[in-house]
């Protein structure tokens, strides 16, 4: 049982402390390693370090809540690039944050709601059953049926800019992000954080998303009431089954793998191909698996809207035949801003190179009617290509400011889906099965 806490820090001041004794924290465990590596093998010594600092920030960041805490959610999910320390600590933000106490959650409602929940609803249970970065999840009942209400935790969307200013330098730092326009990411992820905590969005998202995919096969959504949902409070039914994740930890059946992959690669690529809007936001916490084996989609804050004019480049350089000319290529790399005017010859040569390495990896599923996502060997090449740029040298002297914004949320929903898919071990997926749907 996690302990519960009864206030977030919502002051400018207060978060901004906050995050300066986590950084204390982590200059502390800096001189511990300078100590340790003089008497322990420099991968023990930078293994502990690891350790110490992923613990250190997400527990600072926890209990700040909000995009502090999403920030630590996006960075779970680039398993190719972070210490294995990082991502088994950092993937907990995904569903075990302490909630909010019971009398907390009574007044977050009174004030967004105007009465206390027990007006609302038949039964309702004040402890939460699930939390996580922007809202905890509560169980109620309602004329004899069961239902998830979506309480986000006070504060939250007020803090997201001024979170966003304390996190900035440690984003820049880690993804050599310099130059004047590099604000324009950054307003990407600030304007993406703010929609996710307008619940009215999510509720009009949710209804879309599951009328316009509801002919998937083996996928399921919860029906959401408008009546019983606010700016900050989402009441939608309540699903049976458990985290992705949990389902993953125990499957060995292929079949069951198979038709859970299918139905998760249809439903982005029916996303992403036909209606151009895509959930962006694919973690484990996001996915149920039912007792049929069937996959519940949950939480329809973050859909990255995605222009044909990023969209047509993108996809183009999916294709094998692209890749592999040069001409095309570089055309493609300028469209979608990955070389930049001001590049020197060295630039233009490094970037190339890098981003043909990329994709050529990357959009491997694409160049084949059925593809394996259970072969370690795939995610073993992406993690050696994550590592090997992570440590190059030649990268660190140029500008890392690279590409087109919408980048941000498409990237990080195919790493999120094809981490999901790994972990499925499904190893025969139709890739363009969507076409037919």
């Amino acid at each position: 049982m996690l302990k519960t806490i009864d206030t977030i820090p919502i002051s400018k001041i207060h978060r901004a402390s906050k995050l300066m004794q986590t950084g204390a924290k982590v200059g502390i465990n800096y001189l511990k390693y300078y100590g340790d590596k003089l008497i322990s093998p420099e991968d023990e010594a930078k293994e502990k370090l690891n350790k110490n600092n992923a613990e250190d920030i997400y527990d600072g960041l926890k209990n700040l809540k909000g995009s502090a805490l999403k920030v630590a959610q996006m960075l779970s999910m680039e398993k190719s690039v972070l210490p294995q320390a990082y991502v088994e600590k950092f993937s907990l933000s995904q569903f075990s944050v302490p909630p909010l106490s019971a009398p907390l959650v009574v007044k977050t409602f009174k004030k967004y709601f105007g009465k206390a929940p027990s007006e609302i609803f038949d039964k309702f249970n004040a402890n939460s059953v699930n939390a996580a970065s922007i809202g905890q999840v509560h169980k109620a009942e309602k004329n004899g049926k069961y239902l998830a209400v979506k309480i986000q935790y006070p504060g939250i969307a007020n803090s997201i800019s001024s979170d966003l200013t304390l996190v900035k330098p440690i984003a820049i730092s880690m993804f050599n992000i310099k130059g004047k326009d590099s604000d324009k990411y950054f307003k990407e992820v600030e304007d993406k954080l703010i929609e996710e905590t307008n619940y009215l969005i999510e509720i009009k998202q949710s209804k879309e998303i599951s009328a316009a995919c509801k002919h998937i096969p083996n996928l399921y959504f919860p029906k959401y009431y408008s009546e019983f949902s606010s700016e900050r409070i989402i009441t939608m039914d309540w699903m049976n089954g458990e985290h992705l994740s949990e389902f993953t930890a125990y499957n060995t059946s292929a079949k069951k793998s198979n038709k859970l992959g299918q139905a998760l690669w249809d439903f982005y690529m029916y996303q992403i191909h036909t209606l151009k809007k895509v959930h962006a936001d694919p973690h484990p916490g996001n996915f149920l698996i039912s007792e049929n084996a069937d996959l519940i989609a949950l939480d329809f804050g973050c859909m990255k809207v995605i222009p044909n004019e990023f969209h047509i480049p993108y996809f183009e350089l999916a294709k094998k035949e692209n890749i592999n000319n040069p001409e095309i290529f570089l055309n493609k790399l300028i469209e979608l801003e990955i070389l930049r005017d001001d590049d020197s010859p060295e630039e233009l040569a490094f970037f190339t190179a890098m981003f043909h390495d990329m994709l050529s990896l990357f959009t491997q599923p694409f160049h084949k009617e059925t593809f394996d996502f259970s072969d370690p060997k795939f995610f073993n090449k992406i993690a050696e290509l994550g590592e090997r740029y992570s440590k190059s040298t030649e990268l660190k002297k140029m500008n890392g400011n690279r590409g087109s914004k919408h980048f941000i949320y498409i990237n990080r929903t195919f790493f999120g889906l094809y981490n999901l898919m790994f972990d499925l071990k499904a190893d025969q997926v139709k890739i363009n099965n969507y076409k037919n749907l």
